[in-house]
């Protein structure tokens, strides 16, 4: 069809002052975050709460990082690694503590709890057995959110970083017997074994959770016999399928326990308990019996020990002689390699805080990651913990009704 110029005049002022559709920019959830790292104050604590790995993750995703000077340095990350990672270093922890979100390994102490402010968050252990009713009033009244990382749940219902430090424990403690039974001036000066011609060391392991499987894994790895001990035959038989091969398994009898540390060189404690107080299952008569030299790690101490005979000591100090039996009893374990256990706790902690970033605010993140939202114990000041609730006699609130959950 022919139009007219006329008439192409006419319709292109029509079009013009038609109303036309405007390209939106479509707005991205993504936030920009502000975490802090304080230096760990607590007592044998070398770890830290972020590596600069994880920070260089967070930096480049948009995230504001301080980091406490000499936050790392118990874990061997110096404060240049962390600037090159992108992060702003900072001289005190009052400044840390000004961040939206507290990144720590160790529960706050009273005196870090005091820096906290209204709206922020705080991930961190919780070590529920270890807290007086005084501490856990004192984050209510700061209106914190505050989430344990020791009931960070993944995908399939594990609790991945207690299980990470577990493993950690569990090989941890192996090595430690192994040089302890070569180096200690009271030590039989022997390997585990592994050698043509030389008996192995034998090893008993008081505890199938998965400090004992890891405990056992590194055990047999170093050529050792090894004899494990617990009372669950669920326990018992579930280590012997998940390491692949023959293990000598037997229940909590007292005669057959008795009889296995009087002929063993290595005993290990890895007995947990959910009430917060480790069992006594070895009385100071089993220890009397052991051969002079043996070596007790009892990775339980943090819970009081299992060993009638164990006792609390120190990175410096670590082992204490009873009975001519070494004894080493150094809560926390993983910090002992606190480098391997930080890295460890950055590798899972970090894609979740990307998450949070992701999501554009923590309450988008607790509504969509179950496994985030179990390990939180307070929402803004309201304790949705159940078993903190009942154990404190403190008012609970379900935390999907607070987010709005249905």
């Amino acid at each position: 069809m022919n139009m007219s110029s006329e008439e192409i005049r006419r319709l292109s002022e029509s079009a013009a002052l038609s109303p036309k559709e405007q390209l939106q920019a479509i707005e991205s959830k993504s936030d920009s975050l502000f975490f802090g790292v304080p230096k760990e104050t607590s007592f044998q604590e070398r770890r830290v709460g972020l590596t600069p790995d994880a920070v260089d993750l967070l930096v480049n995703r948009g995230h504001r990082v301080l980091v406490e000077t000499k936050a790392g340095e118990g874990s061997n990350f110096d404060d240049n690694e962390y600037i090159q990672a992108g992060a702003q270093i900072v001289d005190s922890a009052k400044k840390i503590f000004e961040s939206d979100i507290i990144m720590k390994v160790a529960p706050p102490s009273p005196s870090e709890i005091k820096m906290l402010k209204q709206g922020q968050t705080l991930i961190s252990a919780l070590q529920l057995s270890t807290q007086p009713k005084n501490y856990l009033k004192a984050l209510m009244d700061k209106k914190v959110t505050a989430i344990s990382w020791d009931y960070i749940q993944d995908e399939e219902g594990v609790f991945p970083i207690v299980r990470s430090m577990s493993e950690i424990a569990g090989n941890t403690a192996i090595l430690i017997a192994a040089d302890l039974m070569s180096q200690s001036p009271n030590g039989k000066r022997s390997m585990f074994g592994g050698i043509t011609g030389v008996p192995p060391t034998d090893v008993v392991i008081i505890g199938a959770g998965t400090v004992g499987e890891f405990a056992a894994r590194a055990a047999l790895g170093l050529g050792a016999n090894v004899r494990i001990f617990d009372k669950s035959m669920y326990k018992l038989r579930r280590l012997q399928n998940a390491i692949g091969q023959r293990l000598n398994t037997c229940t909590m009898h007292p005669e057959s326990l008795s009889s296995a540390l009087a002929n063993c060189d290595v005993a290990i404690g890895a007995v947990r308990s959910e009430s917060g107080r480790s069992p006594c299952l070895v009385t100071e008569e089993m220890v009397n019996d052991m051969r002079y030299g043996s070596v007790i790690v009892d990775v339980s101490i943090d819970q009081g020990g299992c060993f009638e005979t164990s006792e609390l000591t120190t990175h410096e100090h670590p082992t204490v002689v009873k009975y001519g039996v070494i004894h080493y009893g150094v809560p926390n374990i993983p910090s002992r390699v606190s480098r391997t256990a930080s890295k460890a706790l950055s590798n899972i902690f970090a894609p979740v805080l990307v998450r949070f970033g992701e999501q554009g605010s923590l309450i988008n993140v607790l509504r969509t990651m179950e496994g985030v939202r179990n390990g939180v114990y307070l929402y803004k000041g309201n304790v949705t913990s159940k078993n903190m609730a009942k154990s404190f006699d403190l008012p609970y609130k379900d935390i999907q009704l607070l987010l709005g959950i249905f």
